[in-house]
């Protein structure tokens, strides 16, 4: 058994950097044409630049979920293709703070980017998958849609939302052989996690988790492939936790 995407077209959001870049750089790998999504306008063009001058099968879009017609103008445009057989919502934001000191636009925002967008790429881009009869879709949630900590309420309620969002939409597909799943990553060794916490705040950090590391970018995307592949077949509606254990301690 192998993995096999050479005929496979797949759409990762916030795929420019982090988990994202690396699931989108693997499913390249393993012979995908992807869709890319990013926020920034200069970096998309000349991503895509570059991408047409090494022949990939690779075509990045401007897509910010915070701004309504950048968001319309994106679906106008996805709804054009006639095949897309897999979806990973990836985007997402996280703003810390204590409930009695978040503000509404914060709310709004993470609701935005970490549960609405989703559900308007689901929306828009499942007929399309109906129609092909397959699919298979990927929602990148976090630990803290199952536990949650200070400075977390309004995150986790988005995260919380979205495995529900995976489940509701697995019963309503599992009929036309799409398969919507949720993973769920835990502590993941980002360039902004380097660029955030200490040498030491990072040991302390793995000390918590029972593999005592964090979780490598791969870590996540090998699961994700496996989720979109053709090896998965009977597999749906399920919370995928890919935490080193740490939710067991």
């Amino acid at each position: 058994m192998q993995f096999n995407f050479r005929d496979r077209t797949i759409l990762i959001t916030g795929g420019t950097r982090g988990i994202g870049k690396q699931i989108s750089e693997d499913l390249h790998e393993l012979g995908a044409t992807v869709f890319i999504t990013g926020t920034h306008s200069e970096e998309i063009q000349s991503l895509n630049k570059e991408a047409i001058k090494l022949r990939q099968k690779k075509k990045f879009f401007v897509l910010d979920f915070l701004n309504k017609a950048s968001v319309n103008n994106f679906i106008k445009e996805i709804k054009m293709n006639k095949k897309i057989d897999g979806l990973v919502n990836n985007a997402g934001i996280n703003r810390l703070n204590n409930i009695q000191n978040a503000r509404a636009e914060d709310w709004d925002d993470m609701l935005k980017v970490n549960l609405t967008a989703p559900f308007t790429l689901l929306n828009a881009i499942s007929p399309i998958m109906i129609k092909n009869k397959f699919g298979r879709i990927v929602n990148i949630a976090s630990i803290f849609g199952i536990i949650s900590k200070e400075k977390r309420a309004v995150y986790s309620a988005t995260k919380f939302g979205l495995h529900g969002l995976t489940v509701g939409c697995s019963n309503d597909l599992a009929k036309h052989n799409i398969l919507v799943n949720t993973v769920s990553p835990g502590f993941v060794l980002t360039d902004l996690t380097k660029k955030n916490l200490t040498s030491v705040e990072l040991q302390e950090l793995c000390n918590q988790v029972p593999i005592k590391r964090m979780a490598e970018t791969s870590d996540i995307s090998s699961v994700v492939i496996f989720l979109l592949s053709n090896l998965n077949q009977y597999l749906t509606g399920q919370n995928i936790v890919v935490d080193g254990g740490f939710t067991n301690v």
